[in-house]
């Protein structure tokens, strides 16, 4: 073999090394170093939230007192029964009620209790006996003549999970066991339709609750629940005084705040977390355009023109940007002497009582007038906190989502106490509020898998797989607590669920690679690699020609 072969040999297995070594290691290398990142997602598990289906179930215990029952009929009982109540909302949201009705007769120490001479002080023996679990009722059937509820009253709702239900004589005397439960049906309803969940509060939470594109229509009940669920809400108290020189303002905002909120946020810790603060702000004005009016001796603002009193002195409120938590602004007015007194009307041209409105989403507004008759200037007013606090209480309840419902005649509802929150209102809130978890975050969750399969070059790193499995696996447990009427459980969940799912759908990793398509991907590398890829490309073909013409050669000569 001549010294030219000999070369032409080496040059030849130097390329066929080359292109060996750059198929079998350099482009593995170079796809798996540049392939978009993408962890494990439980995708079955997810595609099944697709269709929401929800199943809320509602314990009843119906307590049957002395004299309610027949001793034929109290031989049957205890009774059990189910009643389910199914909805479709569209073609991907199905509802499910479900009521589990047990019937029973009153333990001695429950007749004790409604011995009590008043339906309030009932309501509280029956409730140190013993505390029903969130969600759950209790009615007591007692006789058609007992001294505990007014004649025209049927149906007494208290502050716990307690009513108290008039029996009807003639539904009793001569009777089935089923017959009695079917005559003492309608009245039961009546309670559980002020204290329990309704289809209306439940579908208020579904329809502007979760993201666009869910199916879900929007409802106009949605507009008495101003705020959406949040884990955290910022609370604060504002006094303006626009005039500092003619009013020296004292306001006892802190024994106001431990003796009328705090009570009421303790009891709604279950729903969120609630941080609450207060300021003093001085020339700082509405705005407003108040004309006088002779009929009430007083300058008035109308109710058209209460939207605009918000923005001047909105931007002196502060700035929540370090929470992500949204604000409830309450301001209290002290109007200076051109514009005192001042007075809200309602859209029949009336004074308003409280003199303060409520805006949605925001917070709520109350003026104070004061009596400047015969006063020296600087005046020193203190200001009746409790009627403040009253007002801006019920304002709070609103924003909340505790909705006012009208009863029905013969309903009678307690009060709420000094907690400001019944423990059946609190129930209602944290249905709703599990409901609308839920619900969000199923969106929330599938909305991010589509996102997902439409752009290919997303990077989903460890931490979202994480989030997103503890988002599912949390709506799991939560709609499984729902069905079992866990009700705080069920809460507790669809919270976890729907901060997992949002930071999952925020996390700033998503963003990374989105602008970075293949074809970028490709420019970039192909300077690189075109310099060294012609010439072995050409040496690999210039090889395999030879290769075929020495084979062509040796057929040759074999002919």
């Amino acid at each position: 073999m001549s010294s030219s072969e000999s070369e032409r040999r080496r040059c030849q297995l130097a390329a066929v090394s080359v292109a060996v070594v750059v198929l079998l290691v350099g482009v593995p290398l170079w796809w798996r170093t540049t392939t978009t990142y993408r962890a494990w997602l439980p995708m079955a598990q997810i595609q099944e939230f697709s269709k929401l289906q929800l199943l809320l179930d509602v314990e009843v215990e119906v307590v049957f007192a002395r004299g309610t029952l027949t001793p034929e009929q109290q031989k049957k009982i205890p009774v059990t029964q189910t009643r389910d109540e199914k909805h479709t909302v569209d073609g991907s949201t199905f509802l499910t009620y479900r009521y589990e009705t047990r019937y029973r007769t009153a333990t001695v120490m429950e007749e004790d209790a409604l011995k009590q001479p008043t339906a309030a002080t009932t309501d509280r023996s029956l409730n140190t006996l013993s505390e029903s679990p969130c969600g759950s009722l209790v009615v007591y059937v007692i006789p058609e003549f007992s001294p505990l509820l007014p004649q025209d009253v049927n149906v007494y709702v208290g502050q716990r999970r307690t009513a108290l239900v008039r029996a009807d004589a003639e539904t009793t005397a001569g009777k089935t066991l089923k017959q009695v439960l079917v005559g003492v049906e309608p009245r039961v309803k009546e309670a559980l339709r002020v204290m329990s969940f309704s289809h209306a509060d439940i579908m208020a939470v579904l329809g502007n609750r979760v993201r666009p594109g869910s199916g879900i229509p929007p409802r106009k009940e949605d507009s008495l629940r101003a705020f959406k669920s949040s884990p955290g809400y910022e609370i604060t108290f504002n006094l303006l005084n626009p005039d500092p020189k003619s009013h020296r303002l004292h306001w006892d905002i802190e024994g106001a705040v431990d003796t009328y909120v705090h009570p009421l946020l303790s009891k709604l810790g279950l729903l969120a977390n609630f941080s609450v603060d207060s300021q003093t702000l001085y020339y700082t004005t509405l705005g407003f355009n108040a004309r006088f009016d002779d009929h009430h001796r007083a300058y008035t603002l109308s109710a058209d023109s209460l939207a605009h009193v918000i923005n001047p002195a909105e931007s002196r409120l502060g700035s929540n940007a370090a929470s992500s938590n949204p604000p409830l602004n309450f301001l209290l007015y002290v109007p200076d002497a051109q514009h005192s007194p001042l007075r809200i009307l309602d859209p029949q041209k009336r004074l308003v009582a409280s003199n303060a409105f409520h805006s949605p989403h925001w917070g709520g507004i109350m003026i104070y007038n004061v009596n400047r008759e015969n006063a020296t200037l600087p005046i020193d007013i203190d200001i009746d906190m409790a009627k403040v606090m009253g007002v801006f209480l019920a304002q709070l309840r609103l924003l909340l989502g505790v909705k006012p419902t009208a009863h029905p005649s013969g309903v009678l509802v307690a009060p709420p106490g000094s907690s400001g929150l019944s423990d059946w209102e609190l129930d209602r809130l944290m249905w709703s509020h599990s409901v609308e978890n839920i619900a969000t975050a199923t969106t929330t969750i599938t909305s991010l898998v589509q996102l997902l399969d439409q752009i290919d070059t997303i990077v989903i790193n460890d931490n979202i797989a994480e989030q997103v499995s503890n988002a599912v696996a949390s709506l799991q447990l939560a709609t499984g607590e729902l069905e079992l009427g866990n009700l705080a459980f069920a809460l507790q969940y669809s919270k976890e669920a729907i901060l997992a799912s949002e930071r999952a759908f925020f996390d700033p990793s998503l963003l990374h690679l989105l602008y970075f398509p293949s074809d970028q991907k490709f420019a970039i590398y192909i300077p690189l690699f075109l310099p060294m890829g012609v010439p072995l490309v050409l040496s690999l073909l210039k090889i395999a020609a030879e290769v075929r013409q020495r084979r062509k050669d040796k057929l040759a000569k074999k002919d």
